[in-house]
């Protein structure tokens, strides 16, 4: 029971923490300037994160690569996303895509 009470203030401690900096961000906004050229990078590293991510979830599955079916599907899901087809078309499309290549024996 009391390792239950202590995860219960660690989560509590966590939300306060985490409700305080969301609040105090644009309370603070107007108190300082962030360079132009700061505010260029953040929002390249977001993209670039964001890249990396998709990238190591395409491609890999656990210790080792994903073989060839999911890439494909990321790489069919990516296309009508920047064609901007509707995002149900573009998970169905992925998902049938990768199940498709599956079927056909492509690991």
């Amino acid at each position: 029971m009391k390792n239950s009470s202590l995860l219960l203030a660690a989560i509590g401690i966590l939300a306060v923490g985490t409700f305080s900096l969301r609040f105090a961000g644009p309370l603070m906004r107007s108190r300082f300037e962030v360079p132009e050229r700061t505010q260029q990078f953040v929002g390249a590293a977001a993209i670039v994160l964001l890249a990396a991510l998709v990238a190591t979830a395409a491609l890999m599955d656990g210790d080792g690569p994903a073989g060839i079916a999911r890439p494909a599907g990321v790489l069919v899901g990516g296309i009508l996303a920047w064609r901007k087809a509707p995002f149900v078309l573009v998970v169905v499309a992925a998902a049938a895509t990768a199940a498709g290549l599956r079927l056909l024996g492509v690991p």
